[in-house]
C-alpha cells in the first residue's frame, strides 16, 4: 500500500518516526510492503475495537444482568419451601443461554481481533455481515442511528479473507457512524446492503444519510492518514480500500440520493 510523505509512529522511543516509503521505491523483494499493510491493517483493526467498546460494553452487559438475575432467581427458589424444581431447572436453562450468548460475543471480538495471515476460501458475503449483526447494531442504537440490512439472496460465494472483509465493513460503517455524529439530524440511517453488480461482481455496500464527501476531500479520501475528523487515525478507508484491491476489487464512492455518502467494494467471484 503506497504511502506519500507520510509517517507512521512504530514502537520507537518519544520523536522518532519511521518513513513509509512508497511501493515500488525499495530493492528486495517487497516484503516490506505487505510487512506494513499487515502493521497498518492490525493496527486500524484495534482502533475500530476501541472505538466500538461502548457498544460491546452494552451487548455483553445484558447476558450479564441476565445471569445474575436468573441466579438470584433461583435462590429464592431455593429457600422457598416446597421448592419447585421445574422453575429451578428453567432458570438454570437460561443462565446456560445467557453464558453461551456473551462467550459467543468474546468470541467474535476475537477473532476480529486476532492477527492471522490472510486466507482466502469461498466465503458467503451475507453470512459475514450475519456474524457482525449484533456488534453493528448495537454501535448504532448507541450512537441515535438507526441500521438496516438489504442483503440479496442467493448470492455466489466468493474468495476472501472473511476477517479482513469483516474488517473493511466495520471501517465503512464507523466512517458513516461518525459522519452522522457531526451532522446531527433527526432520522439518521445506515443500509448495508449487498447485491451482484452488472458485472457478475458480489458488491457490498454502505449507505448513509449525512453530509456526504465534499470535492476536496474526494480527491484524497482513501489516502493513508487522511482524515476530516479532528481526531481521527485516517487508517479505516485506506485500508478498507486496500483490503479490497488484495482481494482482485475495488472499493468506491457514490454519493447518495437525495444526500448521503455511499462507500461500496466489489468483490469478483473467482481471482484472476
Amino acid at each position: 500500500m503506497a504511502a506519500t510523505a507520510e509517517m507512521i509512529i512504530d514502537d520507537f522511543p518519544p520523536g522518532r518516526c519511521m518513513p513509509v516509503p512508497a511501493v515500488g521505491t525499495q530493492p528486495g523483494t517487497g516484503a516490506m510492503p505487505a510487512a506494513l499493510h499487515g502493521r497498518l491493517l492490525n493496527v486500524s483493526r484495534m482502533a475500530t475495537i476501541g472505538e466500538m467498546a461502548a457498544g460491546v460494553a452494552h451487548e455483553l452487559n445484558q447476558p450479564l444482568t441476565a445471569i445474575a438475575n436468573y441466579a438470584q432467581a433461583c435462590e429464592r427458589l431455593l429457600a422457598r419451601p416446597p421448592s419447585d424444581i421445574e422453575e429451578v431447572r428453567e432458570a438454570l436453562r437460561q443462565i446456560t443461554v445467557q453464558t453461551t450468548r456473551a462467550a459467543d460475543i468474546l468470541r467474535r471480538l476475537r477473532a476480529l481481533a486476532r492477527s492471522q495471515r490472510a486466507e482466502h476460501a469461498p466465503a458467503s458475503v451475507n453470512a459475514l455481515v450475519a456474524e457482525l449483526r449484533e456488534l453493528v447494531q448495537t454501535d448504532a442504537v448507541l450512537h441515535g442511528v438507526e441500521l438496516k440490512f438489504d442483503l440479496a439472496p442467493d448470492l455466489p460465494e466468493v474468495p476472501v479473507d472473511s476477517g479482513q472483509i469483516q474488517q473493511a465493513l466495520m471501517n465503512l460503517v464507523r466512517n458513516s457512524l461518525d459522519a452522522l455524529a457531526g451532522w446531527r439530524r433527526a432520522g439518521a440511517h445506515i443500509t448495508i446492503r449487498t447485491a451482484l453488480s452488472a458485472q457478475g461482481d458480489v458488491e457490498l455496500s454502505v449507505t448513509d444519510n449525512g453530509p456526504g464527501v465534499s470535492a476536496e476531500a474526494m480527491q484524497r479520501i482513501f489516502d493513508p492518514f487522511f482524515s476530516t475528523k479532528e481526531n481521527g487515525t485516517g487508517l479505516g478507508l485506506a485500508i478498507t480500500h486496500s483490503i479490497g484491491r488484495a482481494h482482485g476489487g475495488t472499493v468506491g464512492y457514490r454519493s447518495n440520493v437525495p444526500n448521503g455518502a455511499c462507500f461500496y467494494m466489489l468483490l469478483p467471484i473467482e481471482r484472476d
